[in-house]
């Protein structure tokens, strides 16, 4: 169990790291390449939609192949996507390796997740689930410091050496047992069985959530600490720290989730984003706003442990693998990255970016609401 941990938290890392990779140099891009908000917005969000196009079949192939298979196929997607990143020259072939790194993504996760939670006690769901996001979120702390390198020497090195440890992994996953594969006709009626359980409903919805406020904030806020006379470093080191926080506050969340229930946690990780989406309108400097992203990124980030346990939760409770639980998390996390990338930064270019943070404030009050009289939610 613990080699399998370290095995599954460090693939995650590794791959949040290349997502994460983009925050510091998208300001850096949009200027080379003289892109829009807009067009930043879907550099920003190309990762998540390869994601989204293959949450599912990767959830499939992770039932057919078997979760080790499954992650060797992510492995193997994302060294060759951070090669053509390493040396892409034109925003076309950047947006494409983002896509095809997101398609690994989708495949690593679903396997990587669902091989792990195989084995995992359900009583400690919510911390093993804790535990692999404080690996995905030093990833993403370790992302910008990555973008960082590649924004000062350029991105050859850096994205090689991402691409020689997915090889390198690979070699450590063929070192573990591999969990047997059920028949895919089965995970296909139980996905359908499973999707209409109002708890694996409500899991589903609170993934989305958080995935739709990051869509808008890894592509807006370095943007607006960029414009408000941020440079490239004082960038990373603001998603450093947030990182930093937030892999602290996951292990917690996951443990708290596990003794009193995912229900009180939502309620009070989305009260506090509805306030940070709100105070994210109010800063005119880089210095004031670096705080307030630090805080946001900490808040937001803390609903998705109780919600991917709900959702964990309810699966099986169906039956349904695991692994397929996670293409789930992985279908609606991407849609909401993508949704949050492309709505927000279209909002901002036609209005401002203070209308995108209160149409987030609405979206996240409103679940607030729903959390509050959901019978199903509240007895999770």
């Amino acid at each position: 169990m613990r080699r399998l941990l370290l095995l599954v938290g460090t693939i995650v890392l590794v791959d949040m790291m290349f997502y994460a990779a983009i925050t510091p140099l998208l300001p850096d891009y949009a200027d080379r390449y003289g892109l829009s908000t807009t067009a930043a917005g879907v550099l920003g969000a190309a990762y998540a939609a390869g994601t989204l196009l293959a949450a599912l079949p990767s959830g499939l192939l992770a039932v057919r192949w078997g979760p080790r298979r499954t992650v060797l196929l992510g492995l193997t997607l994302m060294a060759v996507a951070s090669l053509g990143f390493a040396f892409g020259r034109d925003v076309l072939v950047l947006d494409a390796t983002r896509f095809l790194q997101g398609i690994g993504g989708a495949c690593s996760y679903a396997g990587g997740m669902g091989w792990l939670l195989s084995v995992a006690p359900a009583e400690r769901r919510g911390e093993t689930i804790g535990a692999a996001m404080v690996a995905g979120v030093a990833g993403v702390l370790l992302g910008p410091v990555l973008g960082t390198l590649a924004r000062q020497i350029g991105p050859e090195v850096p994205f090689s050496a991402v691409a020689v440890i997915g090889v390198l992994l690979m070699g450590l996953s063929l070192r573990l047992p591999a969990p047997p594969a059920l028949l895919a006709a089965h995970a296909r009626v139980r996905v359908r069985d499973a999707v209409g359980l109002r708890a694996v409903q409500a899991g589903m919805a609170f993934v989305l959530l958080p995935a739709l406020a990051f869509g808008a904030m890894n592509v807006l806020t370095p943007l607006e600490l960029d414009r408000l006379g941020a440079g490239g470093l004082a960038v990373g080191a603001t998603y450093l720290v947030a990182a930093a926080i937030e892999a602290a506050v996951q292990l917690f969340v996951g443990r708290a989730s596990d003794r009193v229930g995912r229900a009180p946690l939502l309620r009070i990780s989305l009260a506090g984003s509805v306030g940070c989406m709100l105070l994210l309108t109010v800063p005119g400097s880089a210095l004031a706003l670096a705080p307030l992203v630090v805080l946001s990124f900490v808040v937001v980030g803390s609903l998705y442990t109780p919600a991917m346990a709900l959702l964990s939760d309810g699966a099986a409770a169906a039956g349904l693998e695991q692994g397929m639980a996670f293409a789930l998390v992985n279908l609606v996390w991407a849609g909401g990255q993508v949704v949050g990338a492309l709505a927000g930064s279209g909002i901002a270019d036609a209005t401002s970016y203070a209308v995108t943070w209160v149409a987030l404030a609405a979206v996240l009050g409103g679940a607030l609401v729903v959390v509050g009289r959901r019978q199903v939610v509240a007895a999770a």
